[in-house]
């Protein structure tokens, strides 16, 4: 721990010189080696003695980049455990079946990626020989990332140790007829395998430091300890460049991560050329991590260059590795030892000089086979340097070469992201390369073997013996066994059934109020976890704060302002709200992980995260993908919604358009209640489907995303009825008639139903007087819950209808019969009303708040979009004249006496 009372950097500038004579010495001393022994010379002596300063906890600025070398040194370098010939066989068997899997599948034209496995294979075998920890002990395990375009590699091992099938292999990226195998880790396409999607640039890394940091969540809450997993997340450097790759770095340096590590696949090449073609990434990447308090180790060269750092006396071989550009190093990998003589060694007489004492095959050896990344003792060395430092995460910069093994068609080229296959002659040279015994023969009709030693060889005894001492298998996903949770108590729903009287009350409040008492439920309340992106008193749950207090592994070590008042701000190292800060990235990491606990970690966790409805979908709708495809389950809440209700916040504030995103992710359950007894209903019935007994058909593996509003408006009571629970649930239901109003409009007047969603409904209410008082005409008002719902229920049955089954529409069951047209409602865009409207037999419209938003009070944006009542009046007369059951005149006199 850093002691408070030393003198820190910043300082130093500040206090005055005590001897100015001692300094001056210093000055001179360092004068006096650039003068003698050169400017690099003195360089390297600052470099040491600032790197003796940081080791003797001496408060200076850290280096941010090292010498362009390996971290640890070759006599540092403990021994691998094991057998290191099998090991090379096991790997060359997964470099070869990789590769034959994707060329054989290129006959079909699904692409496939060779090059970056080639590149990281040492990374992925020796992890899962020595350090990737199974499921088998405590069902946890080690958390694997997996960089997506290695998944062939990882295919492969499978194969080898007997998961898969050639057959398995044989349908790589053609999953439709069954036994296939997905392009990238896809856990809803192959959910005993993979855990974690990450094939989305970006959101391995982001979503690696938020599951680190969930299972420190979890053993301090005493939820479940995990204190014994570690997360390994496998990058490559070119998707570095994304945003969300270091979007969270001071995070898990903040919060001492020394459970996560980064293994950083830098091959220098990106998708289209290198990935800093003119710099260095690896040094770039260093100083990015060290400037963010991470642990960095580099494994940058093999055993051949031994040899020559033991020559290099001037330091000038490590000062030409510092200067040479990352795409003049991919240059060297492609051209003889002449050209690397007269490039590299020939810029410097120093280094001219060593190379008079290399020979030509040394120089290759060392230029286009011998990488840190390319040895299993470098690599090995690298992960328990990781796993050995403590209170920091650690990334490993482990350079490779892309399509290594491959063949000098494949190796550095900038085109080799975009190859997809070999010919039979470049596998007949890797075959030779990696000492393979596969026969000519075995290419029968110019098709590549898959090459297996048999189910009883030393290899897979070996894997498997190795596996079996780490917990078994992996990467694998495990559903657990595990019991539903119960029910919260009824009364905690119920509580919203009668209503709120004279009280106005949002259903954003309406909401928190809500899971304030199901947290406090004695069984199920601990597994909730609320996850706010610093919006808490937005939405009304400062109240939650002194209750349950937010997470901080330092617990609170200050004295918070607010303490003398009842919802002081509270942290815990037992906290249970995560709040995030003003991250929406991140607050969605925390949800994936909190939402996915049941199958990582064998504990079911309930995550509510609650935010800006415009600030969830549009800015982080990548993640809800990732979400659904890692099977999670839990709330998204967006709040302050609609277009038209959050007032005053403007165009980049109001939200018209979540709806319609999240209609794209078939795992996102939409709704969008109107009153606080629906939110109940729903949040009801998805603890039910997701965390409970399930009804028979049902997907748990869904998510469900509730917009709530900010508006306080009066809170009825739930309409009396069995159907009403069955109508919030899927979708529709009718509140009221005109008659049930106390409208009491004339026997033959004209009808319509309008169907109004969210706090839409308000205004197509306060409609319904208005038509029968002002115009005679009898208004049917229906409450529609999810727009969304109604419309995948709909296409359901139109499918059904293909296979010979007769099924209706729930949507046409519950408007069978309803007299007039229909108009529908709601503060968003009109395209999210008219997702149900082919299936609804009556003659349809809708009025929406499409376009931008704008500032104004919430009756002026509504005026402007033409939703509010008045509108809606005009709207419903519209309808009605077309069908001739007004008068045409009508339109314009309502037009006219509204100011419209």
């Amino acid at each position: 721990m850093t002691d408070p009372h030393a003198i820190q950097p910043s300082e130093l500038d500040q206090l005055p010189d005590r001897d100015p004579e001692e300094t001056a010495e210093w000055q001179a001393s360092l004068d006096a080696v650039a003068k003698a022994a050169g400017p690099h010379r003195a360089a390297y002596l600052m470099r040491r003695t600032l790197e003796r300063a940081e080791a003797g906890g001496v408060a200076l600025p850290k280096l941010l980049e090292t010498d362009y070398v390996n971290t640890i040194p070759t006599a540092a370098e403990p021994a691998v455990p094991g057998d290191e010939a099998l090991e090379r066989r096991i790997t060359a068997w997964n470099r070869w079946n990789a590769a034959a899997m994707v060329t054989r599948g290129s006959k079909y034209g699904v692409g496939g990626h060779i090059a970056t496995f080639a590149s990281a294979a040492w990374l992925y075998e020796t992890g899962f020989n020595h350090f990737f920890k199974g499921k088998e002990e405590d069902g946890s395990g080690d958390q694997l990332y997996i960089q997506g375009h290695a998944s062939p590699g990882i295919y492969a091992r499978a194969f080898l140790d007997g998961r898969l099938t050639e057959r398995h292999l044989d349908n790589f990226r053609r999953e439709s007829g069954g036994d296939g195998l997905p392009s990238y880790p896809h856990p809803r396409r192959l959910p005993w395998l993979w855990e974690f999607p990450t094939v989305s640039m970006g959101l391995g890394p982001l979503s690696a430091i938020y599951q680190a940091r969930f299972n420190r969540y979890l053993t301090a809450r005493g939820i479940k300890d995990v204190s014994q997993s570690h997360v390994w997340a496998f990058l490559g450097d070119g998707e570095m460049d994304e945003p969300e790759s270091t979007a969270a770095l001071a995070l898990a340096s903040r919060e001492g991560l020394d459970n996560l590590t980064f293994v950083i696949n830098c091959n220098l090449q990106r998708l289209d050329g290198p990935v800093r073609a003119n710099f260095k990434i690896v040094q770039e990447l260093e100083a990015q991590f060290r400037g963010a308090g991470w642990n960095v180790v580099k494994s940058l060269w093999g055993s051949a260059w031994d040899e020559l750092f033991a020559l290099d006396t001037t330091g000038a071989l490590v000062r030409r590795l510092r200067q040479v550009p990352d795409a003049q190093v991919q240059t060297y990998q492609t051209r003889d030892a002449a050209y690397i003589r007269q490039d590299f060694f020939g810029a410097d007489p120093a280094l001219a000089e060593m190379a008079k004492l290399l020979s030509d095959d040394k120089i290759l050896e060392c230029f286009h086979l011998s990488r840190g990344g390319h040895e299993a003792r470098k690599v090995y060395a690298a992960y328990k340097a990781a796993l050995d430092h403590k209170g920091a995460p650690t990334v490993i910069l482990a350079q490779t070469v892309k399509g290594f093994t491959l063949g000098e068609g494949f190796a550095s080229k900038n085109a080799n992201h975009q190859m997809k296959k070999l010919t039979v002659d470049e596998f007949k040279q890797m075959r030779d390369l990696l000492e393979l015994p596969i026969k000519d023969s075995d290419f029968v009709d110019g098709v590549v073997p898959y090459g297996h030693p048999g189910t009883d060889s030393p290899e897979v005894r070996y894997l498997q013996e190795r596996r079996a001492a780490l917990g078994g298998p992996a990467p694998a996903r495990r559903t657990h066994a595990l019991a539903p949770l119960p029910a919260p108590a009824e009364k905690a729903f119920a509580a919203f059934d009668k209503g709120s009287g004279s009280q106005n009350v949002a259903t954003t409040m309406a909401f928190v109020r809500l899971v304030k008492d199901l947290v406090r439920d004695k069984k199920t309340g601990k597994r909730w976890v609320p996850i706010v992106p610093d919006e808490a008193r937005t939405f009304g749950m400062e109240s939650l704060f002194p209750s349950l207090g937010i997470y901080s592994p330092k617990g609170q070590t200050y004295e918070p302002v607010d303490r003398d008042q009842l919802m002081y701000y509270k942290e815990a190292k037992n906290g249970q709200i995560l709040n995030e800060g003003i991250t929406e990235a991140g607050s969605m990491a925390d949800f994936i992980a909190a939402s996915t606990a049941y199958a990582t970690h064998g504990e079911a966790m309930i995550p509510f995260y609650i935010f800006y409805s415009m600030f969830g979908w549009q800015r982080t709708a990548d993640q809800m993908w990732q979400l659904g495809d890692q099977l999670g389950r839990g709330f998204l809440v967006g709040a302050t919604a609609g277009r038209t209700t959050l007032t005053g916040e403007g165009l980049q504030h109001a939200d018209g358009h979540s709806p319609v995103i999240a209609a794209t992710n078939p795992a996102a359950l939409t709704y969008d209640p109107a009153f606080a007894y629906e939110v109940a209903t729903i949040v009801k019935d998805g603890l039910r489907r997701m965390y409970g007994e399930a009804t028979p058909g049902e997907d748990p593996n869904v998510f469900y995303y509730l917009t709530v509003y900010n508006e306080p408006l009066p809170q009825p009571a739930k309409p009396s009825g069995t159907a009403i629970d069955e109508g919030i649930v899927k979708g529709l239901y009718r509140f009221g008639t005109a008659e049930e109003a106390g409208l009491a409009p004339a026997a033959n007047a004209p009808r319509i139903q309008l169907l109004g969603s969210g706090t839409a409904i308000h205004w197509t209410l306060r409609a319904q007087k208005l038509l029968a008082e002002e115009w005679g005409v009898a208004a049917d008002v229906w409450s529609a819950t999810s727009w969304t719902e109604l419309r995948r229920d709909a296409l359901e049955a139109d499918a059904a209808l293909l296979r010979g089954e007769e099924r209706v529409p729930y949507v046409r069951q519950v408007l069978h019969g309803a007299e007039g047209p229909v108009l529908a409602v709601s503060d968003y865009m009109r395209q999210v009303p008219d997702q149900i409207a082919q299936w609804v037999e009556q003659d349809y419209s809708s009025l929406g708040a499409d376009g931008f938003g704008l500032s104004d009070t919430r009756e002026g944006a509504r005026r402007h979009f033409g939703v509010d009542a008045e509108s809606i009046v005009v709207a419903a007369l519209a309808q009605l004249a077309r069908r001739g059951e007004v008068k045409a005149t009508a339109v314009k006199e309502a037009r006219e006496k509204y100011g419209l």
